[in-house]
Formats: C-alpha cells, sequence, structure tokens
C-alpha cells in the first residue's frame, strides 16, 4: 500500500501540486488521471523518487520515504517496476538483455537464475521466443509488453505504468490494460496508472483519483466516475469521450 499524506510541489514560483492526500491498494488498479498539464505526471514523479515533495509524506507500507536515508531508499526502489510511456528500451540490447538489465543490477541471482526468470517473464507478457529479436525489430504492442516484463522481473510490489497505452491502436490498447490488470491480481502488485484514456479507466480501473489543475478534485471507483456530480470531472470525462469518437468518425470518413 502507497499513502501520500499533504503532498505539495512547485518549480520555482509555479505550483504544480497542492495538498495532495491518497492512497494506492495493492492488488487493485490504482488512477491517476487527468488532462495534460494537471500534475499527474509530476506526482508520480514523486512517487518513484525523480523530484523531492515540498511538503507532505510519501509511505510505502508505513515506511516513509520522504524521511528515508539514501541506502533505505535504495531498498524500496528495488521494490519498484515501472513502465515508461515510451518503453525505455535500449536500442542495441536485445529482448532478453533489455529485461535482463535491472537483474544485473539488482540480483544476487547466477546467470542462470537470471535467464530463468528473464523466460518466464517473456513467457507471461506473451513474448516467448523473442529473446535475440531487438527494439527496432518488433512492433509498438510488443516494445510496451518487453517493457511490463522488464518492469515486474524482479518481481516489484509497487508497478507504475506511465501513459501504457500512448501511440498504441485501440485493439492494442485494451491488451496491454488486461495484462496490466492479470499482473497485478496474479501477483498482488499496487499498481499505479497515470492516463488520460478513459476507455483504460473503464476497463480496469479500480480506485480512481482525478487531478485538476494541481489538486485533487475527486476520488472514488469506476462505478461513480458517471454519476458524479464534479463538474471538472464531468467536463473531462465527457470531453475525453466525445472527441475520441468524433477522431474515430473522421478516420472512417464519416
Amino acid at each position: 500500500m502507497i499513502q501520500l499524506q499533504h503532498i505539495s510541489k512547485a518549480f520555482g514560483e509555479k505550483v504544480v501540486l497542492t495538498d495532495i492526500s491518497a492512497s494506492f491498494y495493492p492488488g487493485k488498479v490504482n488512477m491517476i488521471i487527468g488532462a495534460s498539464g494537471s500534475g499527474k505526471s509530476v506526482l508520480m514523479k514523486l512517487m518513484v523518487g525523480l523530484f523531492e515533495a515540498d511538503n507532505g509524506n510519501i509511505l510505502y507500507d508505513s515506511k516513509d520515504y520522504v524521511a528515508l536515508s539514501r541506502s533505505e531508499r535504495t531498498e524500496v526502489r528495488r521494490e519498484i517496476g515501472m513502465l515508461f510511456q515510451n518503453s525505455a528500451l535500449f536500442d542495441s540490447l536485445t529482448v532478453e538483455q533489455n529485461v535482463l538489465f535491472p537483474l544485473q543490477m539488482f540480483s544476487a541471482n547466477t546467470p542462470a537464475e537470471n535467464l530463468e526468470r528473464v523466460n518466464f517473464c517473456l513467457e507471461r507478457v506473451g513474448l516467448k521466443g523473442t529473446n535475440g529479436r531487438y527494439p527496432a525489430e518488433i512492433s509498438g504492442g510488443m516494445k510496451k509488453r518487453v517493457g511490463i516484463a522488464r518492469a515486474i522481473v524482479l518481481n516489484p510490489k509497487y508497478l507504475f505504468c506511465d501513459e501504457p497505452n500512448s501511440g498504441l491502436d485501440p485493439l492494442t490498447s485494451i491488451l496491454i490494460d488486461e495484462l496490466i490488470k492479470e499482473i497485478t491480481l496474479e501477483f498482488n502488485i499496487t499498481t499505479i496508472v497515470n492516463s488520460h484514456d478513459m476507455n483504460s479507466v473503464m476497463e480496469i480501473g479500480d480506485q480512481i483519483i482525478y487531478i485538476h489543475n494541481g489538486h485533487k478534485a475527486w476520488e472514488g471507483d469506476k462505478g461513480s466516475i458517471l454519476s458524479t456530480d464534479s463538474q471538472e470531472l464531468n467536463d473531462f470525462v465527457f470531453a475525453t469521450t466525445f472527441l475520441k469518437n468524433f477522431k474515430k468518425r473522421q478516420n472512417k470518413g464519416v
């Protein structure tokens, strides 16, 4: 479980986040949604330690990450898996070598044990037999799945996914969503997904927080998101749905 307590962040005079409190639970897909520039990406970066909060606390199973020493933070980071928006694969490394990379950095296993773990993760994401291929030789959806395999190779307790469906076609997006949901349940991971894709929210979102202009404007589950009385959330949800449907009609020439 991850808890945020009164998190605030500014860059110079620009205030990005103000007094954000929220809880993210194991075995659930916890989603952070909001428009571009709302502060959701900064919030995720604060949670994984890429930025430092100006105020507040970030608790990983009751351990205050903000107050931890450098070595203690490293221990927490070993329990974190990260799926980046652009997959962030090393172009010069094979699929196998990309997934192997975190094990070589943090694991004390033998090379044979590491390879066994890599093969397990690749098979789990439906990429058995792709070990020797390079990122340039696989599709965008396959790159995302390699990214997921790499993110779970250390058997993390916490999984962060930054816009996992960015740049993917609708069918591949659904497959990635299903994979994230399955892995979350199978390994009881505390999964946090940063997204503005309402299709993903309604398909796999369990616990959802909505960030608007740096504030937490709404929190709930997908069952109540369409009946909310939050004007900001209604504007975001229905504008997003309208624009997506409009683009589909344009693509079909309607």
